[in-house]
């Protein structure tokens, strides 16, 4: 066990936290269920940053680090589409929560043909995340502040992250096509 895994650990403990604290019936469970979940996008950073700095990367946290983020990701999803049930929310989710699943199996078969460094993460993945993780963190606080449309911005930044999302595994299924398209031996 090291720094990185045990961050991994983390976000996933803190899925039911979460969930928790999102169900409180308390004025401030939003507050909360904000904090928890932007703590959890923090560990996502930390722990591949301090992996590779730290010279810590393991099969284990290769295999943790992605299912914690897909985790909490889908998790988080279905609760706000659960929270604000409306064909807005549930499409950009459907679709984020749908490429999460696809673009996993695509890895995990590419793994085992030995060519899965094609479809590696790519910068596309990379920016998907942040306005992923940003639009998050706005929808589950979603109240006004200073005036400001927290909900409708981050309405926004989930339509964002969609889109990357779809772009991104497009990218993916481009970059594999030749392994898709082959016959098998």
């Amino acid at each position: 066990m090291n720094i990185p895994n045990s961050l991994s650990l983390l976000r996933i403990s803190l899925i039911p936290v979460f969930i928790l604290f999102f169900y409180l019936p308390v004025s401030w469970c939003y507050i909360a269920a904000t904090l928890i979940f932007t703590l959890a996008a923090i560990t996502d950073i930390l722990d591949g940053y301090l992996a590779r700095k730290l010279e810590q990367t393991s099969r284990l946290g290769t295999f943790l680090d992605p299912v914690a983020d897909k985790l909490m990701v889908a998790v988080v999803l279905v609760l706000l589409v659960q929270n604000h049930p409306t064909v807005w929310l549930a499409l950009p989710a459907a679709v984020i929560i749908g490429r999460e699943i696809t673009v996993s199996a695509l890895r995990e078969w590419m793994a085992e043909l030995g060519v899965r460094s094609k479809v590696a993460v790519s910068a596309y993945g990379k920016i998907k995340t942040i306005a992923q993780m940003i639009a998050m963190i706005l929808l589950i606080f979603h109240q006004p502040v200073f005036g400001l449309p927290v909900y409708q911005t981050g309405m926004v930044l989930l339509y964002v992250a969609a889109i990357l999302t779809l772009w991104s595994m497009c990218h993916y299924l481009i970059a594999a096509w030749p392994q898709l398209n082959k016959n098998k031996e």
